[in-house]
């Protein structure tokens, strides 16, 4: 059983990026090949740390993010492992051409990280809140699409794309969320993680938003006697069909949670696997067919019904359908 169901530990919050820091300096010190490239975002991205520890092994190229795929796609032909680094509206958002050709369709071993990913940028607005990254990744032939849900869990799939051969994509978020993991909770790509177990119906989640499902879940089970299951899919691609199928058949409901668009995300991925397998009702949480806009990020969450309510009557109405 995950330690957040057996105990109420005072939450510490940190953002997914930061995690992602730790684990590109870790990363950097076991393999002397990997490089990180930088889109004048050194900072906000969180590659500080590593520059100064390794400033041979750190390229500055300025607001140039069709060149930094581009560059790094050669060096990767030259051995290195590159992680490019920009904001995901930018990467994959200005440059998905560049990723498409340079580094899938050549296979390259590159690793993409879209930091500032969803609403969570808050009052940047829509211009900087990157909705549609997961789409855009998960829809290019091999390519690894990871969606940590806390910076715990970021910094091993940074360790983890580090290790992988070939292209991945990491996203990322500003904002500091909840840490519920811990360094002992597991983590193996491609493998979903039931973090509540329950047989009324599922909640499929990704990213920080997955703290929003457990919390949905909790209050169902308190205030409406439902035992909600709750899998954390990191890995987007490749999904955990065996995970994601077997919940389907066991709860006979589904409901999925992302801080991204509807079309073409987790949601989508979810109901093409359960479509051509075993059909069951379904509800959506996520953006619906809109841009964003500048507001606080808990404002934002709340507006877009991206909380734990919305989530909760979501779930409501798709067990209602099962029955």
């Amino acid at each position: 059983m995950p330690f957040y169901l057996k105990e109420k530990p005072r939450l510490k919050f940190a953002a997914t990026r930061d995690g992602f820091g730790e684990g590109l300096l870790e990363a950097g010190k076991k393999n002397k090949k990997i490089v990180a490239l930088s889109a004048d975002l050194t900072e906000s991205t969180r590659c500080l740390p590593f520059k100064n520890k390794f400033p041979e092994r750190f390229v500055q190229l300025g607001v140039s993010e069709q060149s930094m795929a581009s560059i790094a796609a050669g060096l990767s032909l030259g051995g290195k492992i590159p992680f490019i680094t920009s904001y995901a509206v930018f990467s994959p958002g200005r440059n998905w051409e560049q990723i498409r050709t340079c580094i899938a369709l050549q296979k390259s071993n590159v690793k993409i990280i879209g930091s500032h990913a969803g609403l969570n940028v808050g009052a940047d607005g829509a211009s900087h809140q990157g909705l549609e990254d997961i789409a855009l990744t998960r829809v290019l032939p091999g390519m690894t699409v990871l969606v940590p849900c806390d910076a715990i869990e970021a910094k091993k799939a940074t360790l983890a794309a580090a290790k992988i051969v070939g292209p991945v994509y990491l996203r990322l978020s500003r904002e500091a969320s909840p840490i519920f993991t811990k360094p002992n909770t597991s983590f193996k790509v491609g493998i979903a993680e039931i973090f509540r177990p329950g047989k009324d119906a599922t909640i499929i989640a990704a990213g920080p938003i997955v703290y929003e499902a457990l919390k949905a879940a909790e209050n169902l089970s308190k205030k409406n006697k439902l035992n909600i299951r709750v899998i954390n899919c990191h890995t987007i691609k490749p999904l955990d069909t065996k995970t994601i199928i077997a919940a389907a058949k066991q709860t006979g409901a589904v409901v999925t949670a992302e801080e991204h668009m509807v079309a073409g995300g987790l949601g989508s991925a979810v109901a093409e696997l359960l479509a051509e397998n075993y059909p069951v009702p379904m509800e959506f949480i996520g953006v619906k067919d809109t841009f964003g806009e500048s507001g606080q990020p808990q404002e934002l969450m709340e507006k877009y019904g991206l909380t734990a309510k919305y989530i909760e009557r979501a779930v409501l109405r798709v067990i209602k359908r099962k029955k």
